[in-house]
This record gives structure tokens, C-alpha cells and sequence, in this order.
């Protein structure tokens, strides 16, 4: 256990402006085993706070990342749509950038291996840096080679020492785990080699806003990113972000490119200006702009127990797809236990025959679903819905039907 910091982790700022409180909750990705459901579980305030000086969004550390990501639960290659994102995206930085084998892509939190395995078929050096032994062991299977440590601005300068620096430097849905936002942006400003790309890719706090995504805010999460707030932290360590692209990942997302303060070949492009503006709009820059959120929230969380609770009086079997962090927050926020969600199904087998934490619901793998044949199949990985009704269609035939919680309950055919 660490101690509770309250002030904010980049500007110093004392965090006094409540944003959501979702009451207490276990680490999301902490799944139990049947021989830990008889031990005690440690939760702990789930309160996310904004800064009234630089406005970031942020949940307080309870927990060192050593404890969080050292054996993780979270293997990026189950997703095929997120596969082809990746993909897409490989090819594209290749042809932008022209990326050949001169050339040197590091990716931070690399996971195992799901991204760099297209940069490698191509023949371009890689290097993953992932602090989850269990996860890297996977990508080093692939022959993708991978650090085993959490990336910081000693390990930036020793590979520096070492002349290994990017010519693009990835970091995708990492930049909220990070505690020491400081030091991990100029670590990132140590390894990029002059002229070289940073991109990084995390949920837009503007749709998480707009769009009621409550259940994405966990303690894995430390930091909840604008394109205003992600630019003054950059800046702060010499690096400037030039061009972005909205993305439909993750309920909607940013991929930010930046680079060295100095370099004067990447001019900073018209959609960067025009987010900011938009979210200039949205009362970025002022609390007004946050502290009405959590009203939506309560809302939904009403809606979904009074649809729980009506399932149950009318003897409908509910079960869930899918065990991501985001589920276990909704789960727990909203008191939903396996006395209404009888078990929920994974495609990860990391996951299959656990339980979810805080709420001991129990992960069968997909099969389950065919053999129970339930009247609702409720997606808690929402932002894979398309994906999921695709692969799960065939509920239907026995009149089955979808139940997405976010941004509001929807049933779907």
C-alpha cells in the first residue's frame, strides 16, 4: 500500500473538485481464484477528481504499478477488430513515415506482441518494452523482442547509452496507467531519435463525457486525457503534438502524434486546432465544463438496476460477454452480483475459470452461451458490441437478445 496522494500528478495542484465518485472497488483486473473467494479483498475509493489548475481527470493511487501490471490479466490478441486496427495502422506508419529496416519502432506497454508483429513482418526492427512478465513471455514467443520492465527515464537513458533510440515510438492505451506522468513523457523525449514520431493513442475524455462512459474510469487508470490537457503535459517536456486522428476505439479515442519541440518539419496541423477549439467549447478550461457529469451517471446506474431487477422478478436469465476492467467497475458501482448475472464468458482462457473481482461473478469460456441458451446476452466490453453481435448472432434463434449499458441501456436483436 502506498500513501494517498491529493495533489495533482503534473501540476502539483491540490485535488479538491469531485468528478465521480463511484464508492469503493477491488483493482478491476485483479480476477480471484476459486481458493481466493475465501480471502479478503481489499477496495478502495474509486473517486476520479479534476485538477482546477491544468483540468486533468484523475483517480488517486491506492496501489504501486508493480502490484498492478507485474501479472496481468490483459492479453491484447483476443480482440479480432482491435487486430485490424492494429494492422491498419502498422501499414500506415510504414508508408507516412517510410519505415524499412534502417529504421527502429519501440513500443511502450507492448503487450504481447499484438502490434509489432506487423511491423516485423516487414522486416523492421522492433522492440517491445512490457513490465507483464507473463504477457512479454507470449510476444518473446513470437519472437518479438521484449524488456521486461516498466519504462521510465532510466531505462530511456540507458538504451539511449546503448544508441537504440525510435524512429517511432508507440505507446497505445498506456499513457493512463502511468503514475509519474513527468517522467514517463520525458522519458519518452529521451528514447525519440531527432526528426523522429511519437504516437500514442488513449480514450478522449470528450466522448467519455458525452457519451456517459463511466465504467472506463478504474484505479488501473490513473488519468483521463483532453487533447488540452495531453498537449500542456508534452510540452512541459520539450515535446509538441502536431497532428492527431479521432478513432472509434474504445468508445472513441485519440491518436496524437509529437515530436521534438525543436523539430520545424512537422508544422502542427489543422485538426489539432480544431479539437482543442472544440473542446475549448466544451468548457475544457473551465470546472463547469466536468462537475455535472456525474448526474448522468447516477441516472444510468438507476436504469440498470431497475432492469435487473425486473429481469429477475420476471424469471429471465441474463448472462454476460465478455470480463474486462471497465465491466468490473460498472458491475461494482452498480451492486451487480451473480444473483442477477449469473456467470459472464470470455474468449481470453487468462480469464476462464476465475472470478470477476468485487462481485465474484464466475467466467466460463464462450461455449457456455449455446448450452444456456439465456434471454439476454449483456455486453460488458460495449465499445465491441458490432463485433460481438456478429460472433454471438446466433442467440437469436432461440429469441435472445443484446443488452448494451453504455452510453444508455439499449436491448438489441
Amino acid at each position: 500500500m502506498i500513501a494517498n496522494h491529493d495533489a495533482c500528478r503534473f501540476c502539483q495542484n491540490p485535488l479538491e473538485h469531485s468528478f465521480c465518485d463511484l464508492g469503493l472497488t477491488p483493482l478491476s483486473n485483479s480476477y480471484l481464484s476459486k481458493d481466493e473467494l475465501e480471502k479478503g479483498e481489499m477496495f478502495y475509493p474509486l473517486h476520479a477528481y479534476v485538477c482546477s489548475h491544468c483540468y486533468l481527470v484523475q483517480v488517486k493511487q491506492y496501489e504501486l504499478p508493480q502490484n498492478i501490471f507485474s501479472d496481468y490479466a490483459y492479453f491484447s490478441s483476443y480482440s479480432d477488430s482491435w487486430l485490424k486496427h492494429c494492422q491498419f495502422y502498422a501499414l500506415k506508419m510504414i508508408d507516412r513515415w517510410k519505415l524499412d529496416s534502417s529504421k527502429q519502432v519501440i513500443e511502450i506497454a507492448s503487450n504481447d506482441g499484438y502490434l509489432l508483429q506487423y511491423f516485423k513482418e516487414r522486416a523492421i526492427p522492433v522492440l517491445g518494452i512490457e513490465p507483464a512478465a507473463n504477457v512479454a513471455k507470449v510476444a518473446e514467443e513470437k519472437c518479438i523482442p521484449t524488456l521486461v520492465e516498466f519504462f521510465s527515464t532510466r531505462l530511456a537513458q540507458q538504451l539511449r547509452e546503448k544508441n537504440v533510440q525510435a524512429d517511432l515510438l508507440i505507446g497505445n492505451n498506456v499513457l493512463a496507467h502511468v503514475p509519474d506522468l513527468n517522467g514517463f513523457v520525458q522519458g519518452m523525449k529521451i528514447l525519440l531519435k531527432a526528426g523522429g514520431v511519437i504516437t500514442m493513442e488513449f480514450p478522449h475524455l470528450l466522448q467519455l463525457i458525452l457519451s456517459n462512459q463511466f465504467d472506463t474510469i478504474y484505479h488501473e487508470h490513473f488519468s483521463y486525457f483532453s487533447l488540452l490537457c495531453a498537449k500542456k503535459i508534452f510540452k512541459a517536456q520539450g515535446l509538441k503534438i502536431f497532428d492527431v486522428e479521432e478513432l472509434s476505439t474504445h468508445g472513441g479515442s485519440l491518436r496524437i502524434y509529437a515530436g521534438h519541440e525543436e523539430d520545424r518539419e512537422k508544422p502542427v496541423s489543422e485538426k489539432v486546432v480544431a479539437i482543442l477549439e472544440r473542446e475549448r467549447q466544451m468548457q475544457f478550461e473551465d470546472l463547469d465544463g466536468y462537475l455535472s457529469f456525474s448526474l448522468g451517471v447516477q441516472q444510468l446506474k438507476s436504469d440498470l438496476v431497475r432492469f435487473f431487477l425486473n429481469c429477475k422478478k420476471q424469471g429471465k436469465k441474463i448472462i454476460g460477454y465478455g470480463a474486462p476492467a471497465k465491466g468490473n467497475t460498472l458491475l461494482n458501482f452498480c451492486g451487480i452480483r451473480s444473483e442477477f448475472l449469473e456467470f459472464t464468458v470470455d474468449k481470453s482462457p487468462h480469464k476462464q475459470g476465475h472470478f470477476l473481482p468485487g462481485t465474484h461473478i464466475p467466467i466460463f469460456s464462450v461455449d457456455a452461451i449455446a448450452k444456456n441458451k439465456p434471454d439476454y446476452l449483456f455486453i460488458l466490453p460495449w465499445n465491441l458490441k458490432e463485433e460481438i453481435m456478429e460472433q454471438m448472432g446466433f442467440i437469436r434463434e432461440w429469441g435472445g437478445q443484446f443488452v448494451v449499458p453504455i452510453p444508455k441501456l439499449e436491448i438489441l436483436k
